[in-house]
């Protein structure tokens, strides 16, 4: 897949019904890994931790189409000596398998090394949230460890593998 097939910008507010939609149509699809907002409640939340300067949160579109193909966050953005973030991100159904998503976030590890001048993006995933892991790897991501019972989702805490990327091992 064309890297200028995909379209990648921060999130603006006039996304949300876009967005509540999109979510609730991958529901089945994102779980049981990922519980992403369904209202506007859960999207207003979501914005305003993505607003301000610890937090980016971004939008993958399809260019020729317009489809959503996914939403990234870095959170938890970090200055200092420590200047790294998290990366969570979730993928639409209508457009996997594309490598459209492994461009996002690609796309996204670049802007946190470049403008945003970090030195490390961690991301964790569920040991079996296979494709999820596969995508990192892609990008360049190293598995740094293992955190049990690390993240609370849809109610329950659960286990998750810490991968990270330097700049230097971005491919």
């Amino acid at each position: 897949m064309s890297a200028n097939a995909l379209r990648l910008r921060e999130v603006e507010y006039t996304d949300k019904e876009a967005l509540i939609a999109a979510n609730k149509a991958n529901r089945a699809f994102h779980m049981p890994w990922s519980a992403p907002f369904c209202d506007e409640a859960g999207f207003r939340q979501w914005f305003s931790s993505c607003i301000g300067d610890d937090a980016k949160g971004f939008i993958a579109l399809e260019v020729h189409t317009g489809a959503i193909v996914g939403v990234l966050t870095l959170s938890q953005i970090v200055r200092g000596n420590f200047c790294s973030a998290y990366l969570g991100y979730y993928g639409m159904q209508e457009t996997a398998g594309r490598g459209l998503m492994t461009t996002a976030v690609r796309r996204v590890v670049s802007a946190a090394f470049g403008p945003l001048g970090l030195h490390r993006v961690e991301a964790n995933i569920q040991p079996g949230n296979k494709r999820s892991i596969a995508l990192v790897k892609r990008v360049g991501f190293e598995k740094e460890g293992f955190s049990p019972a690390y993240l609370r989702i849809n109610g329950q805490w659960r286990d998750h593998e810490r991968w990270a990327i330097r700049p230097e091992l971005l491919l």
